[in-house]
């Protein structure tokens, strides 16, 4: 009878242990999907706090929903990116095989880039050694960590003569990350205005995240001429300060894909800290291709008179002698002119573009892909009104253009002062064809009144 008292209440010790490990298992399913389910719910609200979600009143409620909900979002986010990821997948591959000669980059920007052959020439040369170097880096990983003198390249030249173009074709020709920046708006590190290190930053999200893609990008820094050292006294915080932290990117350092000062970001980046595209925390600007662009226009004038004693008689051929000495400007030259030693030691590649004359201009109207020409075509017709040119009329806008003095900027200012009016009126009259001559150029409200008087058959022609 004890025994059998004894045996009984064993059965109900073990019992009563099991019901209570079931109440455990229940109320605490897994000590790891616990802390998954803190987390997750803590993530959660840090994204409705900083980035507009709501914040739920049962801050510290968890159950297992929770868990699956997030997994759900979590896949659905990874499924929705794979056509990206896939697309960012064959750039890198594209790189891995590259294979371009220096020829076919310059053909290709002949299509677009009207004159600068030398400036053509040299990009084509650099770009080709740049990913030839990149490309048996990534075959070869010894050869990563090997020296390497990176070809970064300053073009010089005038407002509108192509050279924010030419890197605009020849990052869709090579088909890499581009991120283009103006050095205007950068100042020193802990001041106000922002840090050069967003450029490489805005090259990682040219990629959506991809920083291993980003990586083997391109930068283009415009109006670098402006952060020349400034004479006056005192710290100059957005020329000087500016020059010291490009010049080491342009070498080789790491980059926080995080910006240290922006909290927003700061938080995104905690909030998603699991997130394929957050695996690496910096990026690496070895293989970074850096290519700077300024008008330089004191510094010609400085070339000019430095040479001028050496060159009565013989100097630039050109018209007005514009920008024509920017390609005799040597390292003491740019010194001199503001640019410290250091930062213009990192711009081994120089080349110089030329002043843009009438001919230039009508040649940009008449064989570039990228015509402005072609846009008002488009407009027209999108009125149901064709739109045509004579040679005459181009020659006319060209000389016109050239008087802005800015380059082919000045093409759409002249075209868009000259169709102002016509755009305005012909839509709404029976007008469907616009031939422009030069005496359309010269007088065109004479030409306009004439135009919408005898439109009423539906069209019109001035030869």
């Amino acid at each position: 009878m004890d025994d059998e008292c004894q045996e009984r209440s064993q059965k109900d010790i073990k019992t009563e242990e099991k019901g209570n490990e079931e109440k455990k298992l229940l109320s605490d399913p897994d000590p790891k999907a616990s802390s998954v389910n803190l987390l997750e719910k803590l993530r959660e609200q840090f994204s409705g706090l900083f980035f507009g979600g709501t914040v739920s009143t049962n801050f510290f409620h968890i159950d297992h929903a929770d868990k699956i909900d997030h997994k759900t979002e979590r896949r659905q986010r990874e499924e929705s990116s794979d056509g990206d990821g896939e697309e960012k997948s064959e750039q890198l591959e594209g790189i891995r095989n590259f294979s371009m000669v220096p020829r076919d980059v310059y053909e290709y920007l002949q299509r677009f880039v009207i004159r600068q052959e030398e400036a053509k020439k040299v990009l084509s040369v650099t770009v080709c050694d740049h990913y030839n170097h990149v490309r048996h880096c990534l075959a070869n990983p010894d050869a990563a960590i090997a020296d390497y003198s990176k070809p970064n390249v300053l073009l010089l030249g005038p407002t509108g003569v192509g050279k924010t173009y030419l890197m605009r074709n020849l990052a869709k020709l090579l088909g890499v990350p581009f991120a283009k920046g103006d050095a205007t708006k950068f100042s020193e590190t802990g001041y106000i205005g922002n840090d050069v290190e967003d450029l490489v930053r805005d090259l990682l999200r040219a990629t959506n995240g991809n920083a291993e893609l980003a990586q083997y990008g391109i930068i283009f820094i415009d109006e670098v001429d402006k952060i020349a050292s400034s004479e006056e006294s005192g710290r100059d915080v957005s020329g000087r300060g500016v020059q010291i932290n490009l010049l080491k990117l342009m070498e080789d350092a790491d980059v926080s894909i995080v910006a240290p000062n922006d909290i927003t970001a700061q938080m995104r980046a905690m909030v998603n800290f699991d997130s394929k595209t957050c695996k690496k925390k910096s990026i690496s600007t070895r293989h970074i291709l850096f290519i700077v662009s300024g008008a330089f226009d004191k510094l010609n004038d400085h070339v000019r008179r430095r040479t001028a004693d050496s060159a009565i008689g013989f100097g630039c051929r050109g018209k007005n002698g514009k920008n024509c000495y920017l390609d005799q400007a040597t390292t003491a030259d740019f010194v001199l002119y503001g640019l410290e030693p250091e930062f213009i030691g990192r711009l081994p590649v120089r080349v110089a573009c030329k002043h843009l004359e009438k001919n230039d201009l009508a040649q940009i109207l008449q064989r570039s892909e990228g015509s402005i020409l072609r846009q008002y075509v488009l407009d027209f017709s999108g009125y149901g009104i064709a739109l045509s040119f004579d040679d005459d009329a181009i020659y006319a806008i060209a000389a016109i253009a050239e008087e802005e003095k800015t380059g082919a900027r000045g093409l759409m200012t002249v075209l868009e002062r000259l169709f102002r009016d016509f755009k305005f009126h012909l839509p709404s009259s029976a007008v469907r064809r616009l031939h422009v001559t030069k005496d359309v150029v010269a007088n065109p409200e004479d030409h306009l009144k004439m135009l919408l008087s005898s439109g009423s058959s539906g069209a019109a022609d001035f030869l």
